[in-house]
């Protein structure tokens, strides 16, 4: 499964089937933590065989059933952390998709269990995500439109366009897809994209900015565009 396929058949699974991970994906999941907590100068922990963060009274509220593996997503406090942690954490997210796994990005439906996490000195957690083989392999839901959240027309490349759609299929928070993308031109001879996020209420926006990025520079091709 390429990363574009991935993006398409990724949902939000709540409820996993008990079965462990085998030594291979682990393997290949701490190798690519290891370079998305350089590259993004974050603190991505996976903990396994841990059944605790996801028994409490939130985690039932959630509907989340048998969660026993997970990412704790934590960083050094900074005001890009939540948008570095969505567009390193969705790469984490697709590589176990493309692996056979499902996950659930998560923002308040756990416990944080002693013992299970290392925390450094000016760090906190972000949030979890939710890792295993699933029951189901989740299904969709309802999404904007590109010409709701792009200025994508006739004369703007194709590539931009395919950025946008494949955004589109991106999580987010209570699905609000507060994210916008303008295609803005050339600069030395390259082409420009400016994203941005909106207001909501519910929170999260700019953590949903950096998933929707993660998600634009695999459909739109990251070597067509710079980030304005």
């Amino acid at each position: 499964m390429t990363l574009k396929e991935a993006i398409v058949a990724r949902h939000s699974v709540r409820a996993y089937k008990n079965q462990s991970l085998t030594e291979d994906v682990v393997k290949v999941l701490e190798e690519q933590i290891a370079i998305l907590n350089r590259e993004g100068k974050l603190h991505i922990q996976l903990i396994l065989n841990e059944p605790k963060a996801f028994q409490g009274t939130l985690a039932k509220y959630g509907r989340f059933r048998n969660v026993t593996n997970y990412f704790v997503i934590a960083g050094g406090k900074a005001d890009d952390l939540d948008e570095r942690v969505g567009y390193y954490g969705e790469h984490l997210v697709l590589l176990a998709q493309t692996l056979g796994l499902n996950t659930c990005w998560v923002g308040l439906s756990y416990s944080k269990v002693p013992g299970t996490y290392v925390l450094e000195e000016g760090e906190k957690i972000a949030c979890y995500i939710a890792l295993g083989y699933g029951e189901t392999q989740g299904v969709g839901h309802r999404i904007k439109t590109v010409g709701q959240v792009s200025n994508a027309s006739d004369i703007t490349p194709k590539w931009f366009k395919d950025g946008v759609e494949a955004a589109l299929l991106a999580p987010s928070s209570v699905n609000q897809q507060k994210f916008s993308f303008e295609y803005a031109g050339m600069k030395n001879n390259r082409h420009q994209v400016r994203a941005k996020r909106g207001f909501s209420i519910f929170g999260y926006t700019q953590m949903d900015l950096g998933i929707a990025k993660c998600h634009f520079e695999i459909g739109a091709g990251k070597d067509n565009f710079d980030w304005a």
